[in-house]
């Protein structure tokens, strides 16, 4: 738990989109049985869960969590209400940022207001838009504080997407990258790395601009991948694929909250670094989106000669270390800087089954479905460990 005491205290939640899976065929069910979403809106708790744009999602939203280890218990708690509805009504749950095969142009669309008047403005941009994300509140500071703290977070953004990759297929294809699921984001307005701000008023200028020449109505249509959250006094990270394995997510938030600290005692100091160029941390987001974590171990230093990313890795254990100590998140960490980075994502996990699939002899289709099974074994897997994950957070499936 986090000392009370604490000068710089954070409060932490987190959004994850989930798919809805026919066990037996293992494609989107189009169409989900409407008491799937009745059963977990009657769940009562702290807990919210609600429709996403396809009909083939769902969202949870956990409680606001004073730890990581709250977060932890949160995260299988929402899981669990989301998997044990769909059990009741012929559904499986997929945690993963995309589906290996499932037709973009047969899944129906929520009804609601909103969802049709965004379908009008951005037509075939979200059409094909079937992806997953997780999406990690943070609350901590004044407006000031935060808008400060979420510039200084943005050369981070690579690396916390990077251990988060699950989306390596879409629509029947090896796309070739490990999150395929930017790639269909960046086809909206307004995504991808925000330029530097420095004050509130720097980010109200903005969106009066915004809304001046009728982009948009407010704070939540911006979609950047790090934002201030128009409903909450928190920084929202949103660049992360959903997780398969809960302790993955949970090691996420974990160096997310460490790095939030560590930048508010610099900023308390007068010592925030100064901001590397925007293109520069788009360069590298690119870099990972294509090859996920591997390029962590890949990195040029500043002289043009080569220097091993886990050095660079360690370092930044070195630094955050006061930060995991203090927030009780040690093990959580290192699951993130070391375990992660080393034994790769779920895009990775994605990827091996496919490729060996194949050198066993199966088909594309066939391969597709095992990687689909591994997915959904997965998911079931990490929500049935309950309360075991807090203990070994580097235990693997």
């Amino acid at each position: 738990m986090t000392d009370s005491s604490d000068q710089f205290p954070i409060t932490l939640g987190v959004e994850e989109e989930l798919f809805l899976v026919d066990p037996q065929s293992g494609d989107l069910l189009v169409d989900p049985d409407v008491g799937i979403f009745e059963a977990c809106g009657n769940t009562y708790g702290p807990h919210k869960v609600v429709r996403e744009f396809f009909r083939c999602q769902i969202e949870t939203n956990t409680r606001v969590c004073h730890s990581v280890a709250e977060v932890r218990t949160a995260l299988q708690e929402t899981r669990g209400i989301v998997a044990d509805a769909a059990a009741r009504h012929g559904a499986s749950v997929m945690a993963s940022s995309t589906h290996p095969f499932a037709a973009w142009q047969v899944q129906r669309i929520t009804p609601s207001e909103r969802y049709q008047r965004f379908l009008a403005s951005f037509q075939d941009a979200v059409r094909h838009f079937v992806i997953n994300g997780m999406h990690v509140h943070a609350g901590f500071g004044d407006p000031e504080t935060r808008i400060l703290v979420m510039t200084a977070l943005r050369r981070y953004l690579p690396l916390l997407h990077a251990l988060s990759s699950s989306s390596p297929f879409s629509s029947g294809r090896e796309t070739g990258f490990k999150s395929y699921r930017l790639n269909l984001l960046s086809a909206l307005p307004r995504t991808g790395i925000p330029g530097p701000l420095y004050s509130q008023a720097d980010y109200d200028r903005l969106m009066t601009e915004y809304r001046r020449i009728g982009f948009l109505r407010d704070g939540s249509e911006l979609w950047w991948d790090i934002r201030p959250s128009h409903f909450f006094p928190t920084i929202e990270l949103r660049i992360c694929d959903v997780c398969t394995r809960i302790e993955d997510g949970v090691a996420i938030v974990a160096l997310y909250a460490c790095l939030i600290r560590w930048l508010l005692r610099q900023a308390h100091m007068g010592t925030l670094p100064t901001e590397p160029l925007t293109e520069l941390i788009e360069e590298e987001r690119w870099i990972t989106q294509r090859h996920g974590v591997f390029p962590l171990f890949d990195h040029r230093s500043g002289d043009g000669g080569r220097m091993g990313r886990p050095h660079t890795l360690e370092e930044l254990r070195e630094h955050l270390a006061e930060d995991a100590q203090v927030l009780d998140c040690e093990a959580e960490l290192d699951h993130a800087l070391v375990t992660i980075a080393r034994d790769g994502t779920c895009a990775d996990r994605q990827l091996d089954r496919y490729h060996r699939s194949r050198q066993e002899g199966d088909g594309h289709q066939e391969a597709l479905r095992h990687v689909v099974d591994l997915v959904l074994t997965h998911t079931k897997e990490h929500h049935a460990r309950g309360t075991t994950l807090g203990k070994n957070p580097n235990q693997t499936a």
